[in-house]
């Protein structure tokens, strides 16, 4: 098998998967995916073109998840405005010494390399579109620029339709029957990232392909694997999960295959393995970065075949069973790593979800600690019914780094804690460790409400320019170009406000 064959079979299964599509935002969601990890790439971008009004939409992801345009506004310009005036595509490997543009054009910017191609249909422009790249080393070459614009043309009929664009520019609210059917489930929210998460998910349920579901460890990677399955055409049939990090690596291929009686001391009857249990349902492959190389290659046998040989038997079984993975690390990086095999990167990454951190989602802090609340109070037999707003607040504000899990396990331990005839949970009830927590967040608020109008707006522009300068790596005029105003404007304010370069000390 050559290397471009993986990456021609994700085209064909992006196709397979569009067809069954009736949203347009996750249409355009699924091919910036595939664009970004056919050519590993950090960014892509698609810009649609409104057929009654030539105005112009852009849509930027990012590590899987749509990103604001800011940081790569100017870039986006330049190489989409150049692909627009030559009406061809355009490539460039090392954008920042490319000759068809100023020396100092894109002086400062992170992004190294570039593609844009069209989506063509009937003879005009569609929209574009653009993958970016911030590695000097990217394979972007001829060869890579005919597979994007084969990505591309498999592209433009889902996007070509012109009610569809019309209402992606008035994009609706979403359905409250999304949220209402996802509710029982236990996934439970209001913000913009859940709403995305819910609507991949229920796009996800339609088509019987696998899914790849990336976010960091407690968010929820299983719960919204059940809710794929629960909503699949395979709902009838056994649901599975395996933690491929849990299960020891000598006894990992016996609990995926089975094992014939006699095939290893100890292995006194035969075993099903849990692809053959999951027959006809779903296998849950939860932390697939740890599968071991040599499962890597056997799961990807499984995968091309639809057969499995049990440890120590020579007959092989055929199966039909749905792959869900899912990972808490970036499996394109431990592809580059030489750490997971690609081509079977490729294979799992046909449905990428990207599950929002709980810090991302703050909105939606309330709704959870409030559900946990009455599970726990029911389980416990405690009357509990509320939080005190101060001790809500406190739960919205905090950094989550074990997400949701970790707000769960939390809220049950405040119900533990609660005397046996409380009702509203108040700040009293925060376990000791977290009391100077507690204390050092009131006492910002405290301050915060102290503060003048021109103190709180010399915080907010603080803030502005200073996330302006981290976005571009800290040069100066490409924060100006991010805030649109001038370069000695920055200057000054940083001066002003005392905005400096981590680690770099102030002048004066």
């Amino acid at each position: 098998m050559n290397s471009e064959s993986p990456k021609s079979e994700s085209l064909f299964e992006l196709a397979k998967i569009l067809g069954q599509q009736n949203d347009f935002q996750e249409i355009v969601r699924l091919i910036s995916s595939t664009a970004t990890a056919l050519f590993n790439a950090e960014v892509a971008s698609i810009m649609m073109i409104n057929p009654s009004t030539q105005e112009t939409i852009k849509t930027i992801f990012k590590g899987g998840k749509e990103i604001a345009a800011a940081p790569y506004q100017y870039v986006q310009n330049v190489v989409v405005g150049w692909a627009m005036k030559h009406q061809r595509a355009f490539l460039s490997a090392a954008l920042q010494t490319d000759a068809r543009f100023d020396q100092e054009a894109f002086a400062g910017e992170a992004v190294r390399a570039a593609m844009c191609v069209p989506f063509m249909s009937q003879g005009r422009a569609l929209g574009y579109m653009l993958v970016l790249s911030e590695n000097e080393a990217a394979a972007f070459d001829e060869a890579a620029l005919r597979l994007l614009e084969n990505l591309a043309a498999i592209g433009t009929p889902f996007l070509s339709n012109v009610q569809r664009i019309q209402e992606y520019f008035n994009a609706p609210l979403p359905e409250v029957a999304l949220l209402g059917q996802f509710e029982p489930l236990g996934l439970i929210g209001k913000s913009k990232p859940f709403i995305e998460l819910l609507r991949a998910v229920e796009a996800a349920s339609r088509c019987d392909v696998r899914v790849l579901l990336e976010g960091q460890s407690g968010t929820g990677k299983e719960r919204v694997a059940r809710a794929i399955h629960e909503f699949s055409a395979r709902k009838k049939f056994p649901f599975v999960a395996i933690d491929c990090g849990a299960i020891p690596e000598h006894l990992i291929e016996s609990e995926l295959f089975g094992h014939a009686r006699g095939a290893f001391t100890g292995a006194n009857y035969e075993r099903k393995g849990l692809i053959v249990e999951a027959h006809q349902g779903t296998l849950f492959m939860d932390e697939m970065a740890n599968l071991p190389v040599e499962m890597q290659a056997k799961l990807l046998r499984v995968l091309q075949e639809g057969e499995v040989r049990p440890v120590g038997s020579n007959k092989s079984r055929s199966v039909d069973v749905r792959i869900i993975a899912a990972a808490s690390v970036s499996l394109r990086k431990l592809v580059e790593q030489q750490k997971f095999r690609e081509d079977l990167f490729y294979r799992l990454h046909v449905f990428p979800i990207y599950l929002p951190t709980l810090n991302e989602r703050r909105e939606d802090i309330p709704l959870l600690a409030n559900h946990f609340l009455k599970k726990f109070a029911d389980k416990q037999k405690k009357p509990v019914e509320a939080f005190e707003n101060s001790l809500l607040n406190f739960l919205q504000q905090r950094q989550w780094s074990g997400n949701v899990r970790e707000l769960e396990n939390f809220v049950e331990r405040l119900v533990t804690l609660a005397a046996p005839d409380t009702l509203v949970l108040t700040s009293k009830t925060i376990p000791a460790e977290f009391q100077s927590e507690l204390q050092n967040a009131t006492a910002f608020e405290d301050d915060a409400a102290r503060k003048s109008l021109q103190e709180k707006v010399n915080e907010f522009e603080a803030q502005l320019i200073r996330q302006a300068l981290e976005e571009s790596q800290w040069n100066q005029s490409q924060a100006a170009r991010l805030l649109e105003t001038a370069e000695y404007t920055i200057r000054y304010k940083m001066e002003k406000l005392g905005i400096t370069k981590p680690g770099q000390k102030r002048r004066g």
